[in-house]
């Protein structure tokens, strides 16, 4: 009887055995299938955005090409044909107390504007918000070409201001609705890099109109101006077609027949088939839950004390990015006085290639490894400090010159960090709206730094001139410490307030 139980027990355990083998090597098989599943999701997904990429990268590059060409142009304009007394600043009469004012007006113009455009861009269609931006920009430098005292210039700076304003904010308000926070910075920095490469063309393109200075009347800055605007207007137009609209916008309802014509003659083509736009719109769901919003979620953003270390961020890096963009031809003619206008001009274009590969080079790592965020920016403006203090303090005309190619390099991942930043910590909690207003916020505020730049130092401090901007390099880089600061606090109250 004892026999007969302790084999029935026995038998009983290697049963349980199997059947527990049975188990885990089921699980197992589960866990196999599941992490399957999620790489093919995973390289399904990697196809998707690289077709939203073709589509969506080179359209917002164009336009943020054309929209920055003119903050570059413009500052080229003040010494192009100089020479012969053909330069911006000569035909018009201008003073620095002049220069100096046209340019903080114009970030005025993005300062009080960058907001309300914005919060447009939400209740509108994007692609014909950014594309109105576009021939608007268009349309008022190519009217540039016809000014003929300061007062003017002072007027039309603050109006492309106006025109302009919420097209950085817009343009990273449009990725947010296209791709997930952990893809973005990297698609920023795709299309920032065309602001750097509009500065480098801007410098080549100028040395070719100095030489069309007098032909059919007309001036070399004014050919610039002219030919500028025109083709900006143009591609503005092609915008309408060539950006894609939400990526799940609904067919319009209205019986209104202006509207259905209009949005019938424009309609964008979606860039995804069925599949593809299904997988995509599953990876999304978290960023379409939060799509209307009151006056009382801007207020709660606005006093969310999270914005403001982003936007001194921001105001440090961007002064000295448009500090660079509008005087760094000047600079250069100052330390070496013996070149050309022309040779200035093709000396400026190096700095926004370095600018370029810093973008290339550091920004993938600001995606991949979200934490370290502050850490990278920091360190991208102790490159840019460094850069500084070379073309400050280096002996040498072209060891000055090294030390902007060296700032020029760290500039790049500042800016998008800034803006991807913004929308991961904003459009959680807030949605939609909280995407739109931390990146006009971060933008328009943070300007205060370009209007510093622009207005209180190098044009805007002539007793610095003689000092070869020494106390005005320096100016740029204590708001680049204060940055550094402001990023190191970012990081420690991200996730503390308002969770």
């Amino acid at each position: 009887m004892s026999y007969s139980s302790d084999e029935e027990s026995r038998q009983a355990k290697t049963i349980a055995a199997e059947n527990n083998s049975q188990i885990i090597k089921s699980f197992e098989q589960d866990e196999e299938s599941c992490v399957a599943v999620e790489e093919v999701n995973v390289k399904e997904l990697d196809k998707v955005y690289r077709r939203l990429d073709y589509r969506i990268i080179p359209a917002l590059w164009c336009l943020y090409f054309l929209t920055s060409f003119g903050s570059s142009a413009y500052g080229l304009t003040l010494t192009m044909n100089k020479e012969v007394g053909h330069s911006l600043t000569q035909s018009l009469k201008l003073s620095s107390h002049h220069t100096a004012t046209a340019s903080a007006l114009y970030y005025v113009g993005y300062i009080l504007f960058d907001v309300p455009m914005n919060l447009v861009m939400t209740k509108v269609h994007p692609q014909t918000w950014l594309s109105r931006i576009v021939i608007t920009v268009g349309f008022v430098y190519a009217c540039y070409s016809v000014l003929h005292n300061a007062g003017g210039l002072i007027a039309a700076r603050f109006i492309s201001g106006l025109v302009g304003a919420g097209t950085w904010p817009g343009m990273s308000y449009y990725i947010s609705l296209w791709y997930p926070n952990d893809r973005s910075t990297r698609r920023i920095g795709y299309y920032f890099t065309a602001a750097q490469i509009s500065a480098a063309v801007a410098g080549l393109v100028s040395a070719g109109f100095q030489k069309m200075d007098g032909m059919r009347g007309y001036m070399g800055w004014q050919w610039m101006y002219l030919v500028y605007g025109t083709v900006t207007v143009c591609v503005g137009i092609s915008l309408l077609w060539w950006l894609p609209d939400r990526p799940f916008a609904k067919p319009s309802e209205s019986t209104n027949k202006f509207k259905q014509f209009y949005f019938t003659f424009f309609k964008s083509p979606h860039p995804l088939s069925g599949t593809q736009r299904e997988l995509h719109r599953k990876d999304l769901e978290h960023r379409y839950k939060l799509l209307k919003w009151t006056w009382k979620d801007v207020s709660l953003i606005i006093t969310d004390l999270r914005i403001w270390p982003i936007i001194i961020m921001y105001f440090g890096v961007v002064g000295t990015g448009f500090g660079l963009a509008v005087f760094g031809s000047t600079i250069i003619a100052v330390n070496n006085p013996r070149l050309s206008s022309i040779q200035v001009s093709l000396l400026y274009a190096p700095i926004w290639l370095f600018d370029l590969g810093g973008i290339l080079i550091l920004t993938p790592f600001a995606d991949k490894y979200k934490r370290f965020r502050a850490a990278i920016f920091s360190g991208a403006c102790l490159i840019i400090m460094t850069g500084m203090f070379v073309t400050t303090f280096a002996h040498g005309s072209w060891n000055k010159y090294a030390g902007l190619l060296i700032a020029g390099f760290g500039l790049g991942p500042t800016v998008p960090i800034c803006m991807s930043w913004s929308a991961e910590i904003f459009q959680p909690r807030y949605g939609d709206v909280g995407t739109a207003v931390s990146a006009a916020l971060v933008s328009g505020l943070g300007n205060l730094g370009s209007v510093t730049a622009t207005y209180a130092l190098y044009s805007g401090w002539p007793a610095d001139v003689p000092r070869l901007f020494k106390y005005s390099n320096m100016m740029l880089v204590v708001m680049l410490g204060v940055s550094i600061i402001a990023s190191g606090v970012c990081h420690l109250i991200r996730n503390k307030v308002r969770q």
